[in-house]
C-alpha cells in the first residue's frame, strides 16, 4: 500500500519535469488512442509533431505556427495572472469573441472610410469589450460571492449567440448575396492585419504577444503588485494583513484577462478570420487554459507551451487531411494533455510513500 505525503515545498526538478512527463504521456496514450482506431499510431505522431516543422508542407506550416501561437500566448498571459491569485477565469473564450465583435464593429462602422486611426481604435474597442465582459465574473463575484467560474464559463456560450446574432443581424454584410457573415476585414486595408513580414506569419497579434509575456515577467517578478498577486494565491489570509484588498484583486485580473482575450479576438478577427460569423471562435480561449497550466504560469513556459500547443493544432489539421483522422481526435490529445499535466501535477506537492 501507498500513501501521498504532502511536501514541505515543491521541488524545482519536479516542476520542470511534470509538463514534459505529461507530454511524453500524451503521446504514448494517444499513440494507443490512434492504434484503436486503426491509424498507424507512429505515422500520426509523426505528423503531428514532426511534419508541420519538417515535413513536405512545412513552408506553409512554418508561418503557422506563429499565427496559432500568438492569440494562445496573449490570453494565456492574463489567465496567469488571475491563476497565480486564486482567481479562475475559465470564460477567455467569450471575451475573445466579444473582443472581436466590437473591434470589428469600429472597422465596419467606419467602412469605406481609409484612415490611420481605425486600427488602433479597433485595438481600443477589442480590449475595452474583453474587459468589459471579465468585468461582469468580476462584479457578481465582489457584490454577490457568485463563482466566476461558472459564470465566466456560461457566458461563453452568451457571447456565441451575440456572435450569431451579429453575423445574421447587425453586423451582415449587405453584399453578401444574402449569406451571414460581415465584410471580410481583410479587404479593407485601414481595418486589416496582414503580416508584417510578408509569409513569416507575424502580424500585430504576435507583436502584442511578446509584449504582454514581457509585461507579465516585469509584473510578477519586480513589481509589488506580482507579490500581491502571488500572496493571494498562497495565503489569502496573510494576503489580507498584508494590505491586498481581494476585491480589487478580482476585478484586476479578470478585466486583465478579460482585455487581452479581447485583444486575441481583434487581431484575429482582423486577420486570419478575416470576419465575424455565426461559429465565429475556434477555441482559443480554452486552449489557453492549458497553455498557461502546461507552462507553469511563468512566461518563458507559455511561450514555450504557446508554441506547443500551435503546433498541435496545425498537426492535427495535417492529419486530417493526410491521414483522414477524425477533427475532434486532436481535442481529445488536448484535454489529454492537460488531464496528465493536472495527474503528475501532484507530484510536485506530494511524495509517494510505501504504507509500513
Amino acid at each position: 500500500m501507498f500513501r501521498l505525503e504532502p511536501r514541505t515545498s515543491a521541488p524545482l526538478l519536479w516542476q520542470v519535469a511534470t509538463p514534459v512527463l505529461a507530454v511524453l504521456a500524451t503521446m504514448l496514450v494517444g499513440g494507443a488512442l490512434f492504434a484503436a482506431m486503426g491509424f498507424d499510431p507512429l505515422a500520426a505522431i509523426r505528423t503531428i509533431f514532426w511534419d508541420p516543422l519538417f515535413g513536405p508542407a512545412a513552408g506553409y506550416s512554418r508561418p503557422q505556427l506563429l499565427v496559432k501561437a500568438g492569440p494562445l500566448i496573449l490570453i494565456a498571459c492574463g489567465l496567469a495572472l488571475g491563476f497565480r491569485a486564486g482567481i479562475w477565469n475559465i470564460g477567455a473564450e467569450g471575451q475573445y469573441i466579444i473582443g472581436a465583435i466590437c473591434g470589428a464593429a469600429v472597422a465596419l462602422a467606419a467602412y469605406p472610410l481609409d484612415a490611420f486611426w481605425i486600427f488602433p481604435a479597433m485595438i481600443l474597442a477589442g480590449a475595452a469589450g474583453g474587459w468589459a465582459w471579465g468585468m461582469i465574473p468580476a462584479l457578481l463575484r465582489n457584490w454577490f460571492g457568485a463563482s466566476e467560474i461558472l459564470v465566466s464559463l456560461m457566458l461563453v456560450y452568451v457571447a456565441q449567440k451575440v456572435a450569431a446574432w451579429m453575423a445574421f443581424g447587425p453586423m451582415k454584410n449587405p453584399e453578401g448575396f444574402n449569406f451571414p457573415g460581415s465584410r471580410n476585414l481583410q479587404q479593407y486595408e485601414a481595418a486589416s492585419n496582414p503580416d508584417l513580414i510578408a509569409g513569416s506569419g507575424l502580424h500585430w497579434g504576435g507583436v502584442a504577444a511578446v509584449l504582454a509575456l514581457a509585461a507579465t515577467w516585469f509584473v510578477m517578478s519586480r513589481h509589488v503588485l506580482g507579490f500581491h498577486i502571488r500572496t493571494a494565491g498562497a495565503a489569502p489570509r496573510a494576503a489580507r494583513f498584508a494590505g491586498v484588498r481581494p476585491e480589487r484583486l478580482v476585478a484586476l485580473c479578470l478585466g486583465v484577462s478579460g482585455a487581452l482575450a479581447g485583444l486575441a479576438g481583434l487581431f484575429e478577427v482582423a486577420g486570419p478570420a478575416g470576419q465575424i460569423t455565426e461559429s465565429f471562435g475556434s477555441g482559443y480561449g480554452f486552449t489557453a487554459i492549458i497553455v498557461a497550466f502546461l507552462g507553469r504560469l511563468h512566461p518563458l513556459g507559455i511561450l514555450l507551451a504557446g508554441l506547443l500547443m500551435a503546433l498541435t493544432y496545425i498537426g492535427g489539421e495535417l492529419a486530417q487531411m493526410m491521414l483522414n483522422l477524425p477533427a475532434a481526435t486532436v481535442q481529445v490529445f488536448q484535454g489529454m494533455l492537460l488531464f496528465f499535466l493536472l495527474g503528475f501535477d501532484i507530484l510536485t506537492r506530494y511524495r509517494i510513500r510505501r504504507r509500513a
